[in-house]
Order: structure tokens, then sequence, then C-alpha cells
């Protein structure tokens, strides 16, 4: 007997700028009229892929699919009812759904609740009948914090365009959601294109961008702690649901918020969530030794990372901070390859893909020139403006600036030096030399972690997890276990304790020695 549909021998390639990624390597079976054919798996195994290729959808990149007996020539409706999440209706529970998909095949109403249970008994669903899609687990399209356990959810947010009450209410909320892995990467936001977008004629000045920045923060966290971890109390017999002893209005009245009352929020599973920083001018650095958890840096040197680090740390110091709690998470553009070669060779490919009318006017912009002062085969102009003069980013300006007098760059060559990682470390090559490399920075003590910012999505990122990942778990420079079920247990940060406590222990901290794990922490 003849199948209905077959696959011999079926592959399944996708090419990308990272290489090519095997989505289904000779696939072999039979599927006869009146079969039922279950997929399972966990997301990207090729679930979907297959039901591609047998709907007619694409065609393999080996092997051949057949439909009774000859080859699929394109999609149809002979081929049974085919369903996943992504392709159900949100206001219908699951059993709705598929006697939905049952009536458009024409079964007669009296059959389909029947035909219905049998299907979602076939697939293991029996008992979520009355569940609706976003309740399912599986599948890409489900929010992150739902279908996750460790990953962290790191969030960038301004403090120039937003307001205090608002985001401290979404951050704890997120906490609350993701049990205890939501994280805000604080920016203050440069550029006069943003601030037209907010009721603004140009952007507020460097300096007062931080001092809001500051008092923004200071607010957030009397929010997070205008609730007592205890205030909630559910007490049904008593009708009871919380201690209003144990909320703590904050009364905030400063230069640029005023802020009365307590959030609508219980206090986030982590105290605080995280707070990361990315500024590296002298009124960043000094803005992220008093708040930040971590703080993401680019720097093109170990030299250069180095006196950061140390910079920062002894800041951290200053402020009465064990330097510990505050990891440096410097950016790096990994670009791999199975040699040194084909590496060398995939950045050479990017690189040539940089637009350089494009990049101009997005490097004139930075340095706060005129574009037509840029000439992409003469290096930089001598008479730039100093980074005293600029309002936007003045960090990532100076490292610009130095990058291209340090190596006498041309503008073209300095273009396709920041076109991967806008300024952070690019380094291509194998996955060990790879590791080497980010071994070397953490043993000098240029970093406490790394920002991992790969040059293509998804690829770049799964080379990296699949081969580099590895190199350093072998080395112990990296977790083969997850500390903790938040962000700040893996980060190896303490819960902070509410400032509204009786008896909260002082936040000064005195020196006792370096007690960090001796592992790199990841970034993003």
């Amino acid at each position: 007997m003849t199948a209905k549909i077959s696959l011999r021998q079926v592959g399944k390639v996708f090419s990308s700028r990272g290489g090519d990624v095997t989505a289904l390597a000779d696939v072999t079976f039979d599927v006869h009229s009146g079969q039922f054919l279950v997929l399972v798996g966990p997301s990207g195994c090729g679930k979907s892929t297959l039901l591609d290729l047998m709907g007619g959808l694409s065609r393999p990149t080996s092997g051949e699919v057949l439909l009774d007996g000859g080859p699929v020539t394109g999609p149809g409706l002979d081929r049974g009812v085919v369903f996943q999440q992504y392709a159900l209706f949100p206001w219908r529970t699951a059993q709705s759904n598929v006697e939905f998909g049952l009536e458009g095949k024409g079964i007669p109403r009296r059959e389909r609740r029947e035909r219905a249970r049998h299907f979602l008994a076939l697939v293991g669903l029996s008992g979520f009948a009355d569940r609706y899609p976003h309740e399912l687990s599986g599948g890409m399209k489900q929010r992150v914090a739902g279908v996750t356990a460790h990953i962290g959810l790191i969030a960038t947010a301004s403090t120039t365009y937003n307001e205090p009450y608002n985001l401290a209410r979404r951050f704890a909320s997120l906490d609350h959601i993701s049990g205890g892995r939501a994280g805000w990467n604080i920016v203050t936001t440069a550029g006069g294109e943003a601030a037209r977008n907010f009721n603004l004629d140009a952007q507020p000045a460097h300096r007062e961008r931080y001092e809001r920045a500051a008092e923004f923060v200071e607010v957030s966290r009397k929010l997070w702690d205008s609730w007592d971890d205890s205030a909630a109390l559910g007490d049904k017999a008593a009708g009871v649901w919380g201690d209003n002893a144990k909320v703590y209005p904050p009364a905030h009245a400063g230069r640029f918020y005023q802020v009365a009352g307590a959030l609508n929020v219980p206090r986030p599973p982590q105290g605080h969530p995280p707070l990361v920083q990315a500024g590296s001018s002298e009124d960043g650095k000094d803005f992220a030794a008093r708040y930040a958890d971590a703080v993401f840096t680019a720097h093109q040197t170990l030299d250069d990372a180095r006196a950061f680090y140390a910079d920062l740390k002894r800041r951290a110091l200053a402020h009465g901070r064990d330097p510990d709690t505050i990891k440096v998470l410097p950016g790096i553009v990994p670009i791999l390859g199975a040699t040194e070669a084909e590496a060398l060779a995939l950045e050479a490919e990017l690189d040539r893909l940089i637009r350089p009318e494009y990049a101009i006017g997005q490097l004139a912009e930075l340095l706060s020139v005129d574009a037509g002062r840029l000439h992409l085969d003469r290096e930089l102009p001598e008479d730039l403006p100093p980074e005293d003069a600029i309002e936007g980013a003045k960090s990532r300006r100076t490292l610009v600036v130095n990058l291209g007098r340090r190596e006498r760059l041309t503008v073209r060559e300095l273009i396709g030096r920041l076109g991967g990682g806008r300024g952070h470390l690019t380094f291509a090559g194998t996955p060990a030399q790879i590791a080497d490399a980010i071994a070397h920075w953490y043993q000098e003590g240029a970093a406490d972690g790394f920002n991992i910012m790969p040059p293509v999505l998804p690829s770049g990122l799964l080379a990296f997890v699949d081969h580099v990942v590895p190199i350093l778990q072998q080395r112990g420079l990296f977790r083969a276990e997850y500390e903790g079920s938040t962000l700040r247990d893996n980060y190896g940060l303490p819960r902070p304790a509410n400032r509204n406590t009786p008896g909260r222990p002082a936040e000064a901290w005195t020196p006792a020695g370096r007690t960090g794990t001796g592992q790199l922490h990841a970034g993003r």
C-alpha cells in the first residue's frame, strides 16, 4: 500500500553569514492515510521545518518528499489537519481550536468534539483541553519569562525620558513574573533626535542627564523598598490582604522628581532588580561606582581595560561599597571559524557589507563634526572637538578617536573596525583562540565577565555557546550549573535589605578581601 506521505533521506540546510546550519539530516518515514503524526521535541529541533517540507511550503536540500508516491510540488489541503501553537486563535481554548480546524475540514458538528478529544489525547494534552494557547508549553512565540528558568531579562530604559514611578513598577512586575530574573540597563540617552520625540528642542546637558539619573535611581530604590517583604498577608479568614504598617510611602521631593506614594506592586523578589550601566565618562564612572551592580564597557586594549577596571573598583570603595559587588563586563564581538584563516575571511566578508555613506553619518554625529570633513581614505581631522565639548556619548567618542589616532587608521578602516561592535573589541579566531583571549583579560584583572555581542544572530550566538563555552567550562572559568534561581544569584550579588526595615544593616562596607567565585560572569 502506497503511503500518503513519504520522506526519503530528507535533509534541510539553511545558509547564513555565520555558516551553514543543518536543521534536518537523513529523515526517513511513511505516513499512511488515517494515521496521526505527532512531532515532539524542544524549540529549535526542526519540527516546523519538517512540517513546512511535508506541507510543500519549502523544498529539501537533499532527499525527497513524496505525496501518494509522487513528488510534493506545493501546498495542499489533502495532508490532514496540522496545527501548532503559533497558528492557534489566542481567544479559543485548545479544544475549541481543534474543533475549529475540524470544521474547516467539513467534519459534522456532532463528531467534532469527540474527534478533538481524541486528537488532544494523542499529543498528551487531554488535561489541557480548556487551556488557552499562551498557557500551553513550547514554542518561541511565548513570553521568555514564562518559558525559561535561568535566563536574565535585562531591559534597557532611559532615565531622561521616563518617570520613576512607572518604570520602577514595570521592573517590579517583570521581576515577579520571571521569579527574580529582571535587570535594568540604565541609560541617559544621548542625541538630539530622541529629545525631539519627548517635547524637547535639544537634549539635556551631559552633566544634567547624570544628575537626573542619580535622583531617578534613588527614587526607584525608595519605591522598591516601599513595601516590606512581609507586607502582603493574604489572610482570607480575617479578610486582610496586607499590613498597612509595613507599607512606606517615599514622600520624595527633589530637584527633578516629586513622588508621594508607595508602589502598587509588592517588593520585587530580588529586593531591587540588578542595575546595569554602560557610561564610561567621568560622570558615568562615578554614577556606576555609586549605583551599578554590573557595568557594560568597551575597550580596545588590555591596558585600557585594566585601568578602567581598577579605577571603577577604587571609586566603588570610596562610596563605601564592596568592590566585588560591581561586575565589570567588557563587550567582545567573537567572529568564529574552524581555522583562524576562516574566521578572518568571515570578518572581511562582514566588513564588505558596511555601507560607508551611512557609517560616515553615524561617525560624524558621534564626533560632533560635519560629515563633509570625514574623507574615507584619510585619517581623522586633527582639530576634532575635545571630549569636554561633547554633550552626547563622551566616552565612546574618546575611545573611537584614540583608536584612530593610535593605529593611524583611515576613516574607511576605522568604520570597518567599528562595524561589528560599535567600538567594542572584535576578535576573529578559532574557539580556542577566543577562549584564550577571554581568559587572559579575566586573569589579568581587566574583567569579571563579558558582554557577548555576536556579529550575526542567531548563528554567531549558537557558535559561541556550542564551541567556546565548553572550553571555558573545561578550564573552570565558567559555570557548569547555575548558582541559584535569580539573576542576583547568578551574578554573585547579595539581595539588598529594605531601607525601611528596623535594624537594617548599614550600607557602608569595610575591606575584608575579595570573595568572588573565581568564575566569569556572562553579560546579557
